[in-house]
């Protein structure tokens, strides 16, 4: 099987590609030289690209870290950690650069916003959860992570909403409580 055609053909004139003869060297020699931006584990068909930054410890820690893959949690818990977050951080664009943003009620209009927002990406969740698991699926094959069937995403979504209702009040508490007017010298 031929995988790469375009080897055989030269579509460089000669002076072009009389830099290129290291590389045929290399080639015929058993060479193995180093490509930064490699197929992952040297498979052509898997559809990943191996680069230093996808391969390395570091992003892999950093990836297993976080509460989608973390290691003993539950789903409802996943839901909470994600949910939260999206919450909290939420409020701030919409305080900040809401229509209302320089009036007296902009914090509320900001936080009935990011409600709104986190009932619907609620939404989405659940449709996405009804159009991809199904029963009789997870019956069928057991996953390793528990939150891909059908109930571990109903309890990741129940988590998210709660999570995202809890971050976005304790942000808006944090902004009526504490003031961040600050006098310019």
């Amino acid at each position: 099987m031929v995988i790469n055609k375009a080897e055989k053909f030269n579509f460089l004139n000669t002076e072009e590609s009389s830099g290129l003869d290291s590389i045929n060297v290399a080639k015929a020699n058993n060479i193995k030289s180093f490509d930064v931006v490699s197929a992952f584990n040297n498979d052509p068909f898997v559809g990943h690209l191996s680069t230093p930054i996808t391969t390395s410890n570091i992003t892999k820690t950093y990836l297993g870290l976080l509460p989608a893959y973390k290691a003993g949690l539950s789903p409802l818990l996943r839901g909470i950690n994600i949910g939260f977050v999206h919450g909290y951080f939420l409020l701030g664009p919409f305080v900040q650069l809401g229509p209302l943003r320089d009036s007296q009620v902009a914090n509320f209009v900001g936080f009935v916003s990011t409600l709104s927002l986190i009932i619907i990406l609620t939404t989405c969740l659940l449709i996405y959860g009804f159009v991809t698991f199904s029963e009789a699926k997870d019956k069928a094959e057991p996953n390793m992570l528990n939150i891909l069937s059908s109930k571990g995403w109903n309890q990741f979504t129940s988590g998210f909403i709660v999570g995202g209702f809890g971050g976005a009040s304790i942000a808006y508490i944090g902004l009526k409580l504490i003031n961040f007017n600050l006098a310019p010298f």
